[in-house]
């Protein structure tokens, strides 16, 4: 299947020969290649940088639920439909609610209070390019993280924009196993088109 495009949506078979390693990673994490890493796997510079940098980041300090809301709230902010889906069915296997999953897509902060300031500050380093003020840093820390842990969501922010970008452009369809997320995904494009940004985080 090919997308608007025409970029290939490879698997381990048809990939380059210098992106098959990193496909077969994929292959063996998820237990499918998704189409987003099949798109990415047509350049073997990015689908190795996208296989490195999450080895990264799913190995940080912060609980893998705090990585995917962060990697969803990337994906929202960054209008990229592919990846909410992806990383919405990524975060209810992790146990994160279908109610802080909303908040997340409708733009919102989560209740939980680790949760929210994780949007925050990563809503903020997107939106603000990088200039996360006091305040943000200082609800960050207030909210029991540390400063090491600034840098994780930093780390984070630089691997999703690999894939938010990438299905943005490319714009693979979705797989068959998040197609049950589509409805849901309607209200985050929704608010893609309002340009509807968190409370207190202007709009650079």
């Amino acid at each position: 299947m090919k997308n608007k495009l025409d970029y290939p949506i490879h698997t381990t078979a048809s990939a380059p020969e210098n992106s098959k390693p990193a496909v077969e990673q994929l292959l063996k994490a998820f237990g499918v290649v998704p189409n987003i890493a099949g798109v990415i796997a047509n350049s073997p510079k990015l689908i190795n940088s996208l296989v490195g940098v999450f080895q990264q980041v799913h190995s940080s300090s912060l609980t893998e639920p705090e990585i995917q809301i962060v990697l969803l709230t990337d994906a929202v902010v960054n209008s990229c439909a592919y990846a909410v889906a992806f990383h919405t069915r990524l975060a209810l296997q992790q146990g994160v609610s279908q109610e802080e999953l909303d908040a997340v897509r409708e733009h919102r902060r989560p209740k939980d209070r680790r949760l929210a300031a994780l949007c925050s500050l990563a809503t903020t380093l997107i939106e603000k390019r990088r200039h996360a003020g006091e305040q943000e840093l200082d609800s960050f820390i207030t909210a029991g993280f540390t400063k090491e842990q600034v840098f994780e969501v930093i780390a984070i922010v630089a691997a999703s924009t690999i894939t938010n970008y990438a299905g943005t452009i490319a714009n693979p369809p979705l797989d068959d196993s998040f197609r049950h997320n589509n409805r849901r995904i309607a209200t985050a494009r929704r608010a893609f088109s309002s340009r509807r940004l968190w409370p207190g985080v202007a709009h650079a």
